[in-house]
């Protein structure tokens, strides 16, 4: 009897073990998956602040500068100082008006000259800004007034709520966020509302700015933890039921194969299998080719041709990108310089660059190595920053862009609009060009919200002098939709899809790079 007792307990134990194996894993990747998508909200909702707090720092810092350079005019006649300050509304970004206070009453607009209303400070918080939900000029949109004093002086200069709502927009495409001034608070569809922002459900974040007088808020609406699990994470429990079965084979095979995989990108790099692809960049206007932009394929002995997403994540992560761009680099050097007779004067080549390619010194020899092949001033290089791995700012990196700068090499970012780090590279880093992503192309006449989005960062790009590719074009309404709006060049399937460089030759010799 005891040992039909212990045969069963162990016959039992052999059942349950591998519902035990299989719930452990279940029961401890739910809890850690809950926990990081709370650590990822929390995380996206602060960045998110903090960057909404740094653009409006930087209106704010365009609006007080107009008031302080026209702030010693005030108590001179109107007619003599309007000049003035209409010359800071057209130079100052987001400076929508400026306005003359003297003695408490404000005497002269920049839009409509000889004015007098009375000015209450009270109105403002700590003296400085007021959100208003419109004014006469325009009742139906937000405005915020930045107010400057000094003694009797003072002005007002005035930015306006399209700005900010569209500064929202761009940054809280997936969370909300607002901005609040005192007892007021505007959202991302322009709205202006009294009283404290509404509390997030999910990773409520305020932030103060430290130099004006204002807070964003931000957050995600409630079920936000369970929808990122569900759409980023569906596939986990799957592989834990998995993990429980075979835990230790697929430690071996993982193992295993890391090895084997870096070996396999070490020996096609030695072979010279990685091989450029050219997309043509055309100007807006014809649809002559501008330049191109130079991608990586893998020609693999096997396997043939394979897909750039399918390998350049891994040899990011192991290390062996930087060698590869460089190969990349010298193989675009020989292939354009074959055709050079067939290239117009300061053809434009954009080449991908990483977080850890700028890190290495070397960038600037590969650089001048590129452009020492061709006669100067034929071919203009530029260095399209990705953002799969984010570049942090140093004295080396703004060192090394500003050798590059020295070369003739232009920076550009990549896939601008959809990563949380491109606002911040625009303030960290002097860049040329911004490649608009796809994405916002392919919503032309389909999303308004996109639209506006596309359209604003259009605007930004204007106001900070920086050229503009538009990537993604398939149909002419949104070759159309982009030249109105007078960006310049642009790159899509409708004027041709990535090519071999006998493909990309074939078409130089029969003049499609003038659009014909």
């Amino acid at each position: 009897m005891p040992l039909q007792l212990a045969a069963s307990k162990r016959r039992y134990s052999r059942l349950l073990l591998p519902w035990v194996a299989a719930a452990v894993p279940l029961v401890c990747g739910a809890l850690i998956l809950s926990w990081e998508a709370d650590r990822s909200l929390n995380s996206a909702a602060v960045r998110t602040s903090q960057l909404a707090i740094e653009q409006f720092e930087l209106i704010l810092d365009n609006v007080a500068a107009a008031a302080d350079a026209v702030l010693p005019l005030s108590g001179q006649p109107c007619a003599q100082v309007q000049p003035a300050l209409l010359d800071q509304v057209t130079r100052r970004p987001f400076v929508r008006s400026v306005n003359l206070i003297d003695a408490g009453t404000l005497y002269c607009s920049s839009l409509s000259g000889d004015v007098s209303e009375a000015v209450d400070p009270l109105d403002y918080v700590d003296g400085q800004l007021w959100l208003l939900a419109g004014n006469p000029v325009t009742p139906d949109r937000g405005l915020l007034i930045y107010r400057a004093t000094r003694g009797q002086a003072s002005v007002l200069s005035t930015v306006d709520g399209y700005h900010l709502s569209n500064a929202l927009r761009m940054m809280g495409s997936a969370n909300a966020i607002t901005l609040q001034v005192g007892p007021n608070w505007i959202e991302a569809n322009g709205k202006v509302h009294q009283g404290t922002a509404p509390v997030s459900a999910v990773a409520h974040s305020q932030l103060k700015s430290a130099r004006y007088p204002f807070s964003v808020v931000s957050g995600f609406p409630a079920g936000a933890r369970w929808t990122l699990i569900r759409e980023q994470y569906i596939g986990m429990f799957s592989l834990l039921l998995l993990i429980a079965a075979v835990a230790g084979g697929l430690c071996r095979w993982a193992m295993s194969r890391s090895p084997s995989r870096y070996q396999e990108l070490q020996r096609a790099l030695d072979a010279g299998e990685f091989v450029p692809f050219f997309q043509p960049i055309v100007f807006s206007q014809g649809a002559a080719w501008a330049g191109v932009e130079v991608l990586m394929r893998w020609q693999h002995p096997r396997e043939g041709l394979v897909r750039p997403d399918l390998f350049i994540p891994y040899a990011e992560d192991c290390g062996l990108i930087v060698p590869m761009t460089r190969l990349l680099m010298k193989r675009t050097a020989h292939q354009l310089a074959a055709c050079l007779d067939h290239l117009p004067e300061g053809f434009h080549v954009g080449i991908n660059v990483t977080a850890r390619h700028c890190q290495d010194p070397a960038l600037f020899d590969d650089c001048k190595a590129f452009l020492d092949a061709f006669p100067q001033g034929r071919i203009a290089l530029t260095l399209e920053l990705t953002e799969r791995e984010l570049i942090q700012p140093c004295a080396e990196i703004h060192g090394l862009f500003d050798r590059l700068r020295g070369l003739g090499v232009s920076i550009a970012i990549d896939d601008f609009g959809t990563g949380q780090s491109s606002l911040s590279y625009l303030q960290q880093f002097k860049v040329d060009l911004l490649k608009i992503d796809q994405s916002f192309v392919a919503m032309i006449g389909v999303n308004t919200l996109s639209r506006h989005v596309l359209d604003s960062i259009i605007e930004l790009s204007a106001k900070l002098g920086l050229q503009v590719v538009a990537e993604g074009v398939e149909t002419e309404e949104q070759r159309a939709y982009l030249a109105a709006r007078e960006v310049k060049y642009l790159q899509g399937y409708l004027f041709a899809r990535p090519m071999p460089p006998t493909d990309f030759e074939r078409a130089l010799r029969q003049g499609r790079k003038h659009g014909l």
